[in-house]
């Protein structure tokens, strides 16, 4: 079977990968868990949480996994999750979910290069970039 070459966005949590991917695919419109795969009994990780998952969000595909071991680092705001947004209601929706339990790097807003946008680190550490063109 050959192999083709792609790449996805890769997000790595300690222990909320499955609280974290059902979120935004219950956000974001076309969006479905694909795959998932789950530490057993003999770990490493806890039995149950995610050794590896992928999950469409609007079409493009995203992978997570929960880390067994804990790391000194986390998200950065560096590196980001890009949405354009089809509406006022859509960015207002998605700015007021994401923000919950977390907070507004830029609350939303006229920048001067888009009519609406927000910066917001979600209640996971994952930061997003939400614009209305």
């Amino acid at each position: 079977m050959a192999v083709e070459t792609r790449l996805a966005p890769f997000l790595m949590f300690e222990g909320r990968a499955e609280e974290a991917m059902t979120f935004y695919i219950s956000l974001i419109p076309d969006s479905r868990v694909l795959s998932i795969e789950r530490y057993g009994a003999a770990g490493p990780g806890k039995e149950g949480s995610v050794v590896v998952a992928s999950f469409s969000l609007g079409g493009t595909t995203v992978m997570c996994s929960d880390s067994h071991v804990k790391h000194g680092f986390t998200f950065t705001p560096s590196t980001s999750l890009f949405l354009t947004c089809a509406s006022e209601e859509e960015i207002g929706r998605m700015a007021a979910a994401l923000s919950e339990g977390g907070q507004f790097l830029m609350p939303p807003g006229s920048y001067g290069f888009s009519r609406r946008f927000a910066w917001v680190n979600d209640r996971f550490g994952v930061s997003w970039q939400l614009n209305l063109p």
